[in-house]
């Protein structure tokens, strides 16, 4: 059962993460443009418009995919609860890899609305 609960723990950072994230990033992005911190793609650091309109976008992407993905988790961890120490890992690890893949996947949307919304110089079209 320990195992178990630290597994659960383990498959929670990432959704929890990007509710957090996802929760700062919607109504605040970072004050400057930076290779550090924060949505960071060639597009994005054009200026300080598409810095923050890209960090509402992905962080209202990220924040509702972190509940759905954390609500899944839970129940993905719970029907795994009696399974030996072996099989709850290697679930665990493809359940981590489809969180890192969906977490990833939330630039494609978040691309094309910098696309849609600006030119290739920032400026809004």
């Amino acid at each position: 059962m320990g195992f178990w609960f630290f597994m659960l723990i383990m498959n929670m950072l990432i959704p929890l993460a990007m509710l957090i994230f996802g929760a700062l990033f919607k109504n605040k992005a970072p004050k400057e443009i930076n290779y550090f911190y924060g949505y960071r793609t060639n597009r994005s650091m054009l200026n300080m418009d598409t810095w923050v309109f890209a960090h509402k976008h992905c962080g209202r992407i990220w924040y509702k995919v972190g509940w759905i993905m954390l609500l899944l988790s839970l129940i993905v961890m719970l029907l795994c609860m009696n399974l030996k120490e072996d099989t709850l890992g290697t679930v665990s690890l493809i359940l981590i890899c489809v969180q890192l893949a969906v977490m990833a996947a939330s630039i494609i949307p978040t691309e094309r609305a910098l696309r849609k919304t600006f030119d290739e110089k920032g400026n809004r079209r």
